[in-house]
C-alpha cells in the first residue's frame, strides 16, 4: 500500500521572465509583465510530497519532520529572498519560470530522499497558477 505524505513551505523571490537571444519586442510579447527589466516577485507556496510504503516499524512513509529540514536547507535557504536570476546559481542559464524552478527544487531534494520514494513538487507561483514536477 502506497501513501502520500505532504509538507507545505512557502519562499518569496523576484525573477525577470525573458531571454537574452530574444529582442525586446518578442520578449515582450510572449512574458509580458513578467519580462519586467526592473524585475518583479511572488510569494511562491510549495508543496512536496514523498510517496511510498509506510515502514512497518514507524508508521511513516518519511519522517515530515526530516523533509521540513530538507525544504529548509536545500530550498527555501537557497531561494527564499532572492533575485532567482542574479543570485541563484541553477538560473545563469535558464529562465526562472515557474516549471524551471520546480525542476531544480525536485532537483536540489531528490538526492535526499530514499530511492525507494517518489518525489513530487507543486510550486504554485499565485494562487491560481501552479505547476506540477515528478522526475
Amino acid at each position: 500500500m502506497k501513501v502520500k505524505a505532504s509538507r507545505k513551505a512557502s519562499f518569496n523571490a523576484a525573477h525577470r521572465l525573458y531571454r537574452p537571444d530574444w529582442d525586446d519586442e518578442k520578449n515582450n510579447a510572449v512574458f509580458g509583465k513578467c519580462n519586467n527589466p526592473k524585475f518583479h516577485g511572488h510569494n511562491y507556496d510549495l508543496i512536496v510530497s514523498v510517496t511510498g510504503e509506510i515502514d512497518q516499524e514507524t508508521g511513516f512513509v518519511m519522517d515530515l519532520k526530516v523533509l521540513k529540514e530538507l525544504i529548509k536547507e536545500h530550498v527555501e535557504e537557497a531561494l527564499d529572498h532572492k533575485n532567482l536570476n542574479l543570485d541563484v546559481p541553477e538560473f545563469e542559464n535558464l529562465n526562472p519560470t515557474a516549471e524551471n524552478i520546480a525542476v531544480v527544487i525536485w532537483n536540489k531534494l531528490r538526492p535526499h530522499i530514499s530511492k525507494d520514494k517518489e518525489l513530487e513538487v507543486v510550486l504554485y507561483e499565485t494562487p491560481r497558477n501552479f505547476v506540477t514536477y515528478t522526475g
